[in-house]
């Protein structure tokens, strides 16, 4: 069905060209699910752009073809008729020009402005090809280089110069080639993107845009010298993550020194537990003893202290992260040796025949395989399985294993982490280990000391802390410490003021979001107007 409409109804004027009154509208067809507009410029002439004078003499006609958003979920486009003037100017070179038409499209543009403008924030927002078929479901179509191609022509954003500049560096191809991100810290916008992660680039940035006085930055050399010979006056502040995050290498580094101590030399506090509390029945009347029964008791205190509190058995449940029958468990004993539940042995299909093979093992037969095909030729209902393991019993079953020692991790992260944040067994596993080593005793005293300082400001204090570090002569930390004075007026600094470098990070994850859009296809030009940009 083809539908034509000769009309200069304002309807029309005020659906198609909302805002621009030099345009003029002649008729609209609907066909094919397309709606085209034929249109003309309402002005009897036009200035000329070099000279300035007004024409109205018209040289010729032709026609643009322009796509504009979709109508009424149709496809939309403006067959616009443009004239040619003559210019009437004798000292003028220009002898034609073309009637303007600047607010509803470009200069030699198929796209209609708006169109435009839509096109770039799907490229923004999406990219190639996702924008691309998000422009589908939407009705006006365009390929993936269309959109990329419109992103690359927007300017840059303007931005005054940050008064504190935070510099970080990210991957392109990680372990290959990196880049530089500036973000101003105040108020956490990216300002510039440099094409690698070297001292040059950032000098050259800082030597162009003067007033930066504080650069908020890791602990690379090429970033510090970078700074340095920028904006030599500007303070330099590191980064206090990246600090806790080398004082956590350094701590590891110190625990795989004295990897051995991390193991129980006697297991002789593990008797008990294997005579009577690893079993979990009480043989007589005494208190039972070990870590399990340690636990135990500890767990009936915290529970029964918070109920005098006035808590209820389902709030500390979620306050301690435990199960309500747990709680409910030590609620209900009147003492933690309560808590001890006697395992009564079940019945085995191997009940009958264990006297009969007692008396086989006691005449010297210990063959489990004999001793199965024995029991088998009398058709019991047992299995290999069953005789094997209560002959091992019967034999003297080993005493049971101790538990693992922690790794070198796991030590290195009772050390680094708040100590608020530990269970009760990493509490008791941490005690442990360094009641056994003195050396990673006074490593867990300088973390805390350089915790302090971190959280509390305590900058001034960090020269008192190196030396102490220095006179220990621990493997890692000695390292980590003796480093920061190559450092020290910008670790200080880190350490005293408000400034880090939070807002760097955050600004790096979104770079990581929009390169995972980009498929790793898009060069450092792209890259960066989307960073700029989005």
């Amino acid at each position: 069905m083809v539908l034509v409409m000769q009309t200069d109804a304002p309807f029309w004027d005020s659906l198609v060209f909302a805002g621009i009154d030099d345009v003029y509208i002649e008729a609209v067809t609907a066909a094919f699910g397309t709606v085209e507009v034929m249109a003309r410029g309402r002005g009897a002439g036009s200035a000329c752009p070099d000279c300035g004078c007004f024409s109205d003499r018209v040289h010729d006609r032709y026609q643009r073809r322009l796509r504009d958003l979709p109508l009424a979920e149709q496809g939309f486009v403006i067959r616009l008729t443009v004239r040619r003037f003559i210019c009437g100017s004798a000292s003028c070179r220009r002898r034609t020009f073309a009637e303007p038409f600047s607010r509803l499209a470009a200069p030699h543009a198929r796209f209609t402005t708006r169109l435009d403008h839509v096109l770039e924030r799907v490229g923004l927002a999406l990219a190639g090809r996702a924008g691309a078929r998000l422009a589908v479901q939407l009705g006006f179509g365009a390929g993936r280089m269309t959109l990329l191609r419109r992103v690359m022509a927007l300017p840059d954003p303007g931005f005054s110069t940050p008064r504190v500049l935070g510099v970080d560096d990210f991957a392109i191809r990680r372990g290959q080639t990196y880049a530089t991100v500036l973000t101003s810290v105040e108020d956490h916008r990216v300002v510039d993107v440099l094409p690698t992660h070297e001292a040059g680039p950032l000098a050259a940035w800082l030597i162009r845009h003067p007033g930066v006085e504080i650069i908020c930055r890791d602990r690379a050399g090429a970033y510090a010298d970078g700074a340095r010979r920028g904006a030599p006056d500007a303070l330099q502040v590191a980064d206090r993550f990246h600090l806790w995050q080398g004082l956590g290498r350094a701590v590891e580094t110190c625990v795989a020194a004295h990897r051995d101590c991390l193991r129980n030399p006697s297991s002789a506090d593990m008797m008990p537990e294997a005579t009577g509390g690893a079993s979990g029945r009480l043989q007589d009347d005494s208190a039972p003893v070990g870590r399990r029964a340690e636990r135990k008791k500890a767990a009936h205190a915290l529970v029964h202290e918070l109920l005098d509190q006035g808590h209820s058995r389902r709030a500390i449940a979620r306050h301690l992260g435990w199960g309500l029958n747990t709680v409910l468990q030590y609620a209900n004993a009147a003492r933690w040796q309560d808590t001890f539940r006697e395992n009564r042995p079940r019945s085995s299909r191997l009940d009958p025949y264990k006297p009969y093979l007692e008396r086989r093992l006691t005449e010297g037969c210990t063959s489990v395989t004999q001793l199965h095909a024995e029991l088998i030729s009398e058709q019991a209902p047992v299995t290999y399985g069953m005789v094997r393991a209560y002959i091992a019993t019967l034999r003297g079953a080993p005493a049971e294993a101790p538990p693992r020692p922690p790794t070198v991790r796991q030590v290195t992260g009772w050390l680094t982490r708040h100590p608020a944040t530990l269970t009760e067994e990493e509490r008791t596993g941490l005690k442990e280990v360094l009641a056994r080593c003195p050396e990673l005793d006074k490593a867990a005293g300088h973390v805390r000391d350089f915790g302090e300082m971190l959280a509390e400001r305590l900058g001034s204090t960090l020269p008192t802390w190196i030396d102490a570090v220095d006179a220990s002569q621990l493997p890692g930390l000695t390292g980590f410490a003796l480093h920061l004075l190559r450092d020290l007026d910008a670790v200080t600094a880190g350490l005293t003021l408000e400034w880090s470098s939070g807002s760097i990070e955050g600004a790096v994850n979104r770079i990581k979001k929009i390169k995972r859009q980009l498929y790793g296809r898009a060069g450092f030009g792209l890259l960066r107007k989307m960073v700029l940009l989005q």
